[in-house]
């Protein structure tokens, strides 16, 4: 997991005591987590994580963060949401059993209430309060509370009960979360709850070109700075997790040193040195050029020089790179199974391009490799338009350079002609430190491979045409007017 960056000196300067959640990414946006001793309500539709987010808040603080908790479903039974969070790694049952959090699963059914006198909520706070004390909760979290209000006529009670429940808590000091139901034209349901509440977080569920995202916006948050954009929600067998997507703000440092392309050749080209540590390097060409070749060999490199290689894969299996890439004398089977290659392969099109962005961020937290490999960054335009793709390229490249990763991309281009070689679709090619191109061409009825420097920032490097060989020893790259022998 990534540690949040925010620490205890931000939360005090946003001017109010932070409770850390211990959710990924969220306490980075929040600014150290959510109001101390205040209450946050939680609005969505159905399906967009309200409980899970409630709930993992409740878990990590009794967990993580030595503040019991209290859970209050309306909705749900105990059993029921001690199965659903199961399947997060979260051992609810013990947690109950050892008194850090008390569950209370409450059963409102209109149909069988008969009102003799004004509604209101003193039942619900003697036996919430009761719940608070047995386990001594610093944290409450009360899911689907709008549930109490069902079929109830009068807006004044409902705005007064409302207000009451929320100053019962701040009285009570516990850091308290309220999920309610998203209405028709308002926030939530009734239209009224977001007034009453020192923090208002929005959660979305939306589908687009037939894919479902989830969203998380931070409405308001009073007396605190926090961000305000939308943000990508992952909801994993780790839990909950958000995605900042702010930018690295370009003050990242920069390393002198140079990891090896894995081809000598290529490292001569290069000032002898080849790819700077945390750098940024796209390989982009027609089909069969090589590029895929390329990250082979940069992958055989790092791992062999006791580095750590994340390969995410858009369009080949684990094992279908390994023999492919076992015919150019590369053996990465031996590096899978060291564990200094990890293979990551989904097809772009099994989810959004911010739940893709939210498990690279994931599996790199995790892995803490030297470098990373997308190969080909092409395939993400199956997802999202070119606007879209290269927002989440360029979030990619910040991120792993913040992070002193170096990022190798392949791309496909289209066409022949120099004008569509130099470009590359998804418009990230500025953003590049180190950019090689590969090219087909018939010479003499042989076709042959041709690999051009397009740039490489702050290094000497060759302005020649190159030929790209692969054969069963390896890759290697000669001068393109030479010809040692017919190139595989």
């Amino acid at each position: 997991m990534i540690e949040s960056t925010t620490d205890a000196s931000s939360a005090a300067a946003s001017g109010i005591s932070k409770c850390p959640t211990g959710i990924f990414g969220f306490d980075e946006i929040t600014g150290g987590g959510l109001p101390r001793g205040r209450p946050t309500l939680l609005a969505g539709a159905a399906g967009c994580g309200k409980t899970l987010l409630s709930m993992e808040f409740i878990v990590r603080g009794a967990r993580d963060f030595g503040e019991h908790g209290v859970f209050m479903s309306f909705e749900e039974s105990e059993q029921e949401l001690i199965t659903n969070v199961r399947s997060l790694g979260f051992d609810l049952a013990t947690l109950v059993t050892t008194q850090r959090v008390a569950l209370d699963a409450v059963r409102i059914e209109r149909s069988e209430i008969e009102e003799t006198g004004d509604y209101d909520l003193e039942g619900l706070f003697i036996r919430l309060g009761s719940a608070i004390d047995a386990v001594g909760a610093r944290r409450v979290a009360l899911d689907g509370v709008d549930a109490l209000f069902a079929s109830l006529p009068s807006e004044a009670i409902l705005r007064g009960e409302l207000r009451r429940l929320f100053r019962w808590l701040k009285a009570r000091e516990v850091t308290a979360i309220i999920t309610g139901e998203r209405g028709g034209g308002t926030l939530t349901r009734h239209g009224l709850e977001e007034y009453v509440s020192d923090c208002v977080i929005f959660l979305d569920h939306r589908i687009s070109n037939q894919v479902a995202t989830r969203r998380l916006r931070i409405i308001k948050y009073r007396g605190s700075r926090h961000g305000t954009n939308e943000y990508p929600i992952l909801i994993d067998a780790q839990g909950f997790g958000v995605l900042p997507i702010s930018s690295a703000g370009l003050d990242h440092r920069v390393s002198r040193d140079c990891l090896s392309t894995g081809i000598d050749g290529l490292d001569a080209l290069l000032g002898r040195r080849g790819y700077y540590k945390g750098s940024s390097v796209l390989v982009s060409g027609t089909a069969g050029a090589g590029k895929s070749s390329l990250a082979a060999a940069f992958a055989d490199s790092v791992c062999h020089r006791g580095g750590r290689c994340l390969y995410w894969s858009s369009e080949e299996s684990p094992d279908q790179i390994a023999r492919n890439m076992a015919s150019i004398g590369f053996d990465l089977e031996q590096h899978f199974t060291s564990g200094r290659l990890y293979c990551h392969a989904v097809r772009p099109t099994l989810y959004g391009l911010e739940d893709h962005l939210a498990r690279l961020h994931r599996i790199v937290g995790a892995l803490k490799p030297d470098a990373v490999i997308l190969d080909p960054i092409s395939s993400f335009t199956a997802v999202g338009n070119l606007a879209e793709v290269r927002i989440m390229l360029t979030r990619v490249i910040d991120f792993l350079k913040s992070a002193g990763i170096t990022a190798f991309f392949t791309g496909l281009t289209q066409g022949s002609e120099p004008v569509h070689l130099e470009r590359t679709e998804e418009c990230v090619s500025s953003l590049i430190d180190t950019w090689l191109l590969l090219r087909m061409t018939d010479v003499a009825g042989t076709r042959k491979r041709l690999l051009h420097i397009l740039k490489s920032r702050g290094m000497a490097h060759s302005h020649q045409v190159h030929q790209l060989l692969l054969d069963d020893c390896g890759v290697s790259v000669v001068a393109a007017a030479s010809n040692p022998g017919e190139p595989r």
